[in-house]
């Protein structure tokens, strides 16, 4: 027996996961200027397993269009700039051995408005997993109501507080696509 509390808690938690992979998606799209982020999904073959480079490497950002890489076995600087290479970044990385570097070039006016798309494509999808999440606890409560688990004024107080739920991860989603919009649009 699922009391409107617990559905909405299970919901909450759904949410909150849908709304941190959304951060770390938005993150990871390119804006104008550096940031180590942009590599978390870059993946380098670290003896057969696919590591992050973060977590074979130091990711530092000197200057706002440079991105430094220093990996913590010498041996894997290659494996990171071909796994760099592989990535749809679009960078290409320079390499002494020790250190790989790369290099940011501006993003042109039809490359922003590319960029702008994507990002508003990813925030629908995000905001699509919220409404089926929120679809789910709905049908939930109702199939509660139904086998008499919970009362008529229970159900709709728990759709009322599932609704409210969902609004705030929205209002949340869209915030934060108006920062990456901005960011991706600034000079």
């Amino acid at each position: 027996m699922a009391t409107v509390q617990e559905i909405k808690e299970l919901n909450q938690g759904k949410m909150n996961k849908s709304l941190d992979v959304f951060r770390v998606d938005m993150a990871s799209v390119r804006a104008g200027r550096a940031t180590p982020a942009l590599l978390e999904k870059v993946m380098v073959d670290y003896y057969g397993t696919p590591t992050p480079v973060n977590q074979v490497a130091n990711v530092t950002v000197p200057e706002p269009r440079t991105i430094i890489i220093q990996p913590w076995e010498k041996d894997l600087a290659k494996e990171i700039e071909r796994a760099i290479m592989k990535s749809d970044l679009g960078l290409n990385p320079n390499s002494d051995g020790n250190v790989i570097r790369l290099n940011l070039p501006q993003l042109t006016e039809e490359r922003r408005k590319e960029l702008v798309k994507t990002v508003h494509k990813k925030a629908e999808d995000a905001r699509v997993v919220v409404r089926n999440l929120r679809r789910d606890a709905n049908d939930a409560i109702k199939k509660a109501e139904k086998a008499k688990e919970m009362t008529e004024d229970d159900a709709k107080k728990g759709v009322d507080e599932i609704q409210k739920l969902t609004d705030s991860v929205m209002k949340e989603i869209d915030s934060i696509l108006a920062n990456k919009e901005k960011e991706v649009m600034e000079v």
